[in-house]
């Protein structure tokens, strides 16, 4: 009889979306305790876990390469290997990679649990002076300003706070649309 290997656990680890001190205890804690850190950019999750003392092992899972490295990890996980996921900032997959390594995970019967902790989108609407209670977030709008404006055409009509990502270098054109198209909401 062949002894079965109990599954290892995926950690989504949320990250400070700008100070280092915006981190939680429990987040602290299993990036100490997992045996491996896949993140976007390992010089840039280095620099948080440094500022904690975390000597985890690192490993780098981007866009262009998470299909094929998500097997390899889902691999490990199946093995017994616990893994903490994080993105450079914030909540891991929200208008970030990881979305196929994660599904692979799931259909691997990999457990997957969150570790809340900052999110942009949420700290953004809460200083933003806009209605609160009811909110969509569409993460980023298409660059190309034809198909930015045809998006915010289709959402005009919603009755709620409208929340998007944007690039500090498409920022200016994007706001010009937003007043031009959806003009004064609230």
């Amino acid at each position: 009889m062949s002894k079965q290997t109990k599954k290892g656990t995926l950690y989504l680890v949320s990250t400070p979306i700008g100070n280092l001190e915006d981190i939680t205890l429990r987040a602290i804690r299993v990036l100490k305790e997992v045996d491996l850190i896949a993140c976007e950019d390992t010089r840039r999750t280095r620099i948080l876990l440094d500022h904690y003392g975390i000597k985890a092992a690192l490993t780098s899972l981007y866009d262009e390469i998470e299909r094929k490295k998500g097997e390899a990890l889902v691999g490990k996980l199946l093995e017994g290997r616990s893994l903490a996921y994080v993105s450079d900032a914030g909540t891991p997959l929200i208008s970030d990679p990881g979305y196929h390594f994660v599904r692979l995970a799931i259909e691997a019967g990999i457990p997957v649990v969150p570790v809340p902790g900052p999110s942009a989108v949420i700290t953004a609407l809460s200083v933003s002076g806009l209605p609160s209670d009811r909110f969509a977030f569409f993460g980023f709008l298409p660059e190309k300003t034809g198909r930015r404006q045809s998006v915010l055409l289709k959402l005009k009509d919603l009755p709620m706070t409208l929340v998007f990502y944007e690039s500090p270098r498409r920022i200016v054109g994007t706001l010009k649309d937003i007043r031009d198209l959806l003009g004064e909401r609230h």
